[in-house]
């Protein structure tokens, strides 16, 4: 069961309190720089993990249970520390739990629909809903090592919101099979 690409994902459950730590402190721009660093090397894993699976025909049940684990874990305490951090604030913060609250209804519907033998597919545009969040969760944590690149910040922030609608368009996919599923 512990495969390399297992093993690449529990990293990224791992790395998560060491990523909160770096991010701790707010006006510390080399804790924000290690911190994109670290962040930057989850997503690289979370690349690979998959890729490997794929390719060495090691896909295991413990994977696919891990894999979004590990990425919802690692959006959502970027999202809280840089919320606590007022990094995400004021109305910023409503796109934030946009997405938060996505991640947890769609976990528990993707639940619910494995447990009738359901499955729904990623789509493409669930894809770019991930790639828009990882990359402006991103930005937000650079924006903490670069703070007198005040667009680094204004990037991450419009780029959240962008995150924000295509959760919800994607979210609405999920919730409306999922309710196709469900008896009334």
């Amino acid at each position: 069961m512990l495969t390399l690409p297992n093993i690449l994902t529990l990293s990224r459950i791992f790395a998560v309190p060491l990523l909160v730590g770096f991010l701790w402190w707010p006006l510390w721009a080399p804790g924000y720089a290690i911190a994109f660093a670290l962040y930057c090397l989850m997503g690289i894993t979370d690349y690979f993990d998959g890729y490997l699976a794929r390719a060495q025909g090691t896909v295991s049940k413990l994977g696919v249970f891990l894999d979004p684990i590990a990425d919802k874990i690692m959006v959502a305490a970027v999202i809280l520390i840089l919320a606590g951090k007022g990094v995400i604030a004021d109305w910023h913060v409503i796109a934030a739990l946009v997405i938060l609250l996505r991640e947890i209804a769609v976990s528990g519907l993707r639940e619910f629909l494995g447990g009738i033998q359901v499955s729904v597919p990623v789509s493409r545009l669930a894809k770019w809903k991930t790639t828009l969040q990882l990359v402006s969760l991103g930005a937000l944590i650079l924006s903490g090592a670069l703070p007198d690149w005040g667009w680094v910040l204004t990037a991450g922030l419009a780029t959240l919101w962008g995150a924000a609608v295509l959760t919800a368009i994607t979210g609405w996919d999920y919730l409306r099979v999922g309710l196709s599923h469900m008896d009334s």
